[in-house]
């Protein structure tokens, strides 16, 4: 059986050509081969040695990370399961497939877990990601009329997101609009995916762009939302564009996208809510979130009000209409103390 060690030895054994694929945006110096971090940025803190007997290993001295080859392809892959990270390494190496693989190591500490929680994975993720403002995905939303989602802390980038067919189990890369789903207090609990084109014309040619994962039923990507005070009034919705096309002439409203129907409907409301403004999608699903928060928000003493685009949703009225046109069509459903506060002029 090939093993952990088996593998990493491998990869070391031509460490350069490792360091070449995975962090391309390094650069040799004597045995050492340097770069920003494991999510390929450009710089000098994570530093690979090339030669000798720890040929293979490396360190970020910014963040404290260190492990062996097959750790930098879990890594700058953003793999969790170790199968996929053994399959990544075979695909490198140009070994026979499908070979049994054993993640046992000689040293313990070295050794890392086959599966995590779902919520940890989701936080890995994260932390491996860049701000957003010029990025892949800043362009990506710019195109659809959302100028200012780089000030949203909720909202990053990955130039190189694992994505793995599900049907026929390939695994290849894309960038990635990164969204961190949160509970009430701010912790991270999930993530959502948005794979885009590498040539900038919009998501990827895959059959499924957007994925989900980690802990999302009651939680959702916030926007202009405190994590300490009471938040009396907001607004939920699906989908992150609708809800960031909302934000885009309601700037200071909090809000938050709870990315599927059911979900919606589950959504768990903040202390202090009195009222909540549901973004409504066209489409039976999307009436039946609507609907589930509407009634747990009326049980809850809050008062439910819905939101209706004019097109099929609200980015549509964003990037169609305008946004004097939708500022004005919000004005006519919201309450005149919410309009007040909330529309742009």
């Amino acid at each position: 059986m090939l093993s952990a060690s088996d593998l990493a030895g491998r990869l070391a054994q031509d460490a350069e050509a490792v360091c070449r694929h995975y962090l391309s945006a390094g650069r040799r110096a004597g045995n050492y081969w340097l770069v920003g971090n494991v999510a390929n940025n450009k710089g000098r803190s994570l530093y690979v040695h090339l030669a000798g007997p720890r040929a293979g290993r490396w360190t970020d001295a910014a963040t404290g990370q260190f492990g062996d080859l097959l750790d930098l392809v879990r890594e700058t892959c953003g793999l969790v399961d170790f199968r996929d990270v053994a399959e990544e390494a075979r695909h490198f190496l140009s070994l026979p497939q499908p070979e049994p693989v054993s993640d046992l190591r000689g040293d313990v500490s070295d050794a890392s877990p086959v599966e995590r929680p779902a919520t940890e994975r989701a936080r890995r993720l994260f932390r491996m990601t860049q701000p957003l403002a010029g990025t892949l995905a800043d362009i990506y939303l710019r195109e659809r009329g959302i100028l200012r989602a780089f000030t949203h802390g909720a909202l990053r980038f990955h130039p190189s997101c694992y994505y793995r067919d599900l049907i026929t189990a390939r695994t290849t890369s894309f960038p990635a609009l990164i969204s961190a789903v949160t509970d009430a207090a701010g912790a991270i609990t999930g993530v959502h995916r948005s794979w885009l084109d590498p040539d900038g014309v919009g998501k990827a040619k895959v059959d499924d762009p957007r994925r989900a994962l980690g802990g999302l039923l009651g939680n959702g990507v916030r926007f202009c939302y405190p994590v300490t005070d009471p938040v009396p009034v907001l607004a939920a919705g699906e989908g992150i564009e609708t809800m960031l096309s909302l934000s885009h002439v309601m700037p200071g409203m909090p809000m938050v996208a709870a990315l599927t129907a059911n979900h919606l409907a589950g959504f768990h409301f903040p202390p202090g809510c009195r009222r909540i403004y549901i973004a409504a999608d066209a489409d039976a699903a999307g009436r039946h979130g609507v609907e589930g928060l509407s009634r747990r928000a009326q049980a809850h003493g809050i008062l439910p009000l819905v939101l209706s685009p004019e097109l099929g949703d609200f980015n549509d009225d964003l990037r169609w209409l305008g946004a004097d046109r939708l500022t004005a069509s919000l004005k006519a459903q919201l309450t005149p103390e919410d309009a007040v506060a909330f529309l742009t002029a």
